[in-house]
């Protein structure tokens, strides 16, 4: 068992290293969107249920489930190196799906779970299988099946936690992406060679069947456990889109606080799986324990948000943000963990041979996963966006404590277990009574004091709020300042607007990437003649616009603006549409997903969506010089005719050499509501924009030197910490060019 344990341990470390990669690879090909990240995850556990389900026929034809798990494995590695290229094949597919449809929402859902689900078919459907192959191996002994299967349980989520904890915090940023696939592949080749071998030198001989006792358990307590498996499924899944929500207001949205959250979530699952494995080695009243541990984790939800929000938990100073985030989510995980062998227990009764077994863990498993698919689907696009983050918390948790009432009506001691689960139901009612919203909470924290709310939306994508205070208007996306009011932010967005729309001698079409606070997006729509179409990601930020009418002109309602929710990349390997200018909003590049819009394949699609003597602008800043060579480096690839502008902070990309003549700015300065643009931001003649100028490509190229670029494979800046430490801010002093480089007459 010792060796066949430490198997499995491989396995689930490569397993979770693929589900962080395909979440990514796949995002490049049908956007970041909610729907289309629900949608994938969907397609991914509906490959797990059907490898479980399955698990059974397979079962039935074969003598030796070790070896079978051992082809398994080596099988999930080979075919998840095919991914790749499985994938160019869908992305064709959906183009095409896209095309066909392009403003259906029905046909673009329904053709991303396709091709996903094509695409991870195989190796999702195989990993399906492992669980309920070890289950029947002669490693997992009847006498001690229940103890077996949750030591396996619990082991496998343990190299889930060093999967993920390996990939999000050292693999792909170290080695990238392609090169990850490699190292998980080489974990199932260590499981399946290894079953092989131990499977060739001989496991000892499975014991007769055992019975096993279920206690107090009548015979609605197996019925009533098929029922909770699915439940558990449904609001595990949920919960794990409430507690990333409840994160952000924690901790800043960088993929580190992404991975750490989920690795939390992991090791309960892990703890509690080990705590189960030692608890069911011996008989007990499980279904009255399992009713109880119920109960306990609807109390242990509440308590963990309430730990996140209240302002001394406990009595005890506030917690640290990673703390909280740990507090949130590891109680509850770890009831859950030891809530699932428990169940598998309950529902899969020892009598029979060890491939009846394993079928049944087969199909309990996916009885579970099909629930997680419900949850995960129903918990993103309807309860938090309906009910919001706070609330989807407290009616999740009512599920738990819905199946213990459930599991309590069918037991033989039925007084005492519904005396248990209405002390439970005293304590939740307590909890949920007394948590403070935990938004409300987040804004008292981080926002000026002062500060009232005055916008929320939970949003499918990502919760949005507008607090404003007496000097300013603030909008938070995703726990995360993202504009405000005052006058240096919208001079910056509407110097990023115009700036490129002053070069280009008649830009009649215009992209902005990003609505934000839709200053950017405003100062794009002064031009006279432009068509303008903003993409923007999160209806929730398009509903929170109207609040920042007063420095945006009011974009939204201009004749010549046209607003898209979608993801911009995603939009422009799809729309076939292409612009004179493409300005996206601030987007600071160590945020999670952020690497989508800074990599060179990213730079290489707004190159193509530019018409002949068309025009980029990207924003830079100011930042490590490590960072910031970085960016200028890959955009340089791309544009190897890019200049640099305002001191620094914005580059301009041309496919052709820039040239800037005076009467293209001198007419933009002539008409009304542009004139009066550029004059408000410090454009207020020609020679003015030779202050504007900092340097040419010649100069740029000499600055960043050579040196790696950022990609999809290697998004260098959005996994940060396998960079130098690098923490002096770029010195500009000596980047110098010449504004008569770029003029023409």
């Amino acid at each position: 068992m010792p060796l066949v344990l430490f198997l499995f341990f491989f396995s689930g470390a490569a397993g979770l290293a693929y589900q962080v990669l395909w979440i990514r690879q796949l995002s490049f090909v049908f956007g970041v969107t909610a729907y289309a990240a629900g949608t994938v995850l969907a397609a991914f556990m509906a490959g797990l249920a059907l490898g479980s389900w399955l698990a059974g026929p397979v079962l039935a034809r074969i003598k030796r489930p070790l070896s079978a798990f051992g082809a398994v494995e080596l099988l999930i590695g080979a075919s998840a190196l095919a991914t790749p290229a499985a994938l160019d094949l869908a992305s064709m597919l959906y183009r095409a799906l896209y095309e066909a449809a392009p403003e259906s929402f029905l046909v673009q859902t329904l053709a991303r779970f396709a091709c996903a689900f094509i695409v991870l078919l195989v190796p999702t459907g195989l990993m399906g299988m492992t669980l309920p192959l070890l289950s029947a191996s002669p490693a997992v002994r009847a006498g001690r099946f229940a103890s077996h299967v949750s030591a396996l349980y619990a082991v496998n989520t343990s190299g889930a936690v060093v999967g993920a904890l390996a990939t999000g915090f050292v693999l792909i940023g170290s080695i990238g992406v392609s090169r990850t696939f490699l190292v998980a592949a080489a974990c199932n080749a260590v499981a399946g060679f290894g079953a092989l071998l131990l499977d060739r030198v001989g496991q000892p001989t499975a014991q007769p069947a055992a019975s096993q006792s279920t206690g107090t358990s009548s015979p609605r307590g197996p019925i009533a456990v098929w029922w909770v498996m699915a439940a558990s499924g449904f609001a595990s899944l949920a919960l794990e889109i409430v507690w990333f929500r409840l994160m952000i207001q924690a901790l800043d949205g960088t993929t580190y606080a992404v991975t750490v959250t989920l690795a939390s979530v992991l090791i309960g699952i892990a703890v509690g799986g080990a705590i189960s494995a030692r608890l069911l080695a011996r008989d007990a009243d499980w279904l009255g324990w399992l009713t109880m541990l119920q109960a306990a984790t609807a109390c242990a939800v509440l308590l963990g948000v309430g730990i996140l929000t209240w302002e001394n938990p406990l009595g005890l100073p506030p917690l640290r943000g990673a703390l909280r985030v740990v507090a949130l989510v590891l109680l509850p995980s770890l009831l859950m963990g030891i809530s699932f062998p428990m169940l598998l227990r309950l529902g899969v009764p020892v009598a029979g041979d060890a491939r009846a077994r394993g079928r049944l863990v087969g199909r309990f498993y996916s009885v579970n996963v099909l629930g997680a698919i419900a949850g995960s689907i129903a918990g993103g696009f309807l309860i938090v966006p309906v009910l919001g983050t706070w609330m989807a918390a407290v009616l999740l948790a009512t599920v738990y404590l819905a199946s213990a009432l459930w599991l309590a009506l069918g037991h033989r001691q039925r007084g005492r277990a519904l005396g248990g689960v209405a002390a439970g139901a005293i304590a939740f009612v307590f909890l949920a009574s007394t948590l403070p919203d935990p938004f409300a909470t987040a804004t008292r924290r981080r926002a000026p004091p002062g500060s009232v709310e005055i916008f929320r939306d939970d949003g499918v994508q990502t919760p949005v709020s507008v607090y404003e205070s007496a000097s300013q208007r603030t909008l938070n996306v995703g726990g995360l300042h993202q504009a405000n009011d005052s006058q240096s932010m919208v001079l910056l967005h509407r110097r990023i607007g115009a700036l490129p729309m002053a070069l280009h001698p008649s830009p009649e079409s215009a992209l902005v990437i990003g609505l934000g606070g839709g200053a950017t997006a405003g100062a794009v729509s002064r031009f006279p003649g432009t068509a303008v179409q903003i993409v923007e990601l999160s209806e929730s930020v398009r509903l929170a616009a109207p609040y920042f009418a007063h420095v945006t002109y009011d974009v939204l309602q201009q004749p010549n603006v046209r607003v898209r929710v979608d993801d911009g990349r995603n939009f422009l390997a799809l729309s076939g549409e292409r612009f004179d200018v493409i300005t996206a909003d601030i987007i600071q590049p160590v945020h999670a997903g952020a690497g989508h819009l800074y990599s060179r394949e990213y730079f290489e699609l707004v190159r193509g969506a530019l018409k002949p003597g068309g025009l980029a602008l990207q924003w830079i800043g100011r930042r490590e010089k490590l960072h910031y060579d970085l960016i200028m480096r890959t955009f340089l690839d791309v544009f190897p005719n890019a200049t640099l502008w305002l001191d620094g902070e914005l580059m301009v990309g041309s496919v052709e050499p820039l040239q800037v003549r005076r009467e293209t700015v001198e007419r933009a300065l002539a008409a009304p509501s542009s004139g009066e643009l550029l004059r408000t931001i410090g454009l207020d003649s020609f020679d003015a924009l030779d202050q504007w100028y900092t340097a040419g490509p010649r100069e740029m190229r000499a600055f960043v030197g050579q040196g790696p670029l950022l990609t999809d494979d290697r998004p260098l800046l959005e996994y940060y910490r396998s960079l130098p430490a690098d923490e002096a801010l770029v010195d500009l002093s000596t980047l110098h060019g010449r504004f008569s480089d770029v003029l023409t007459d």
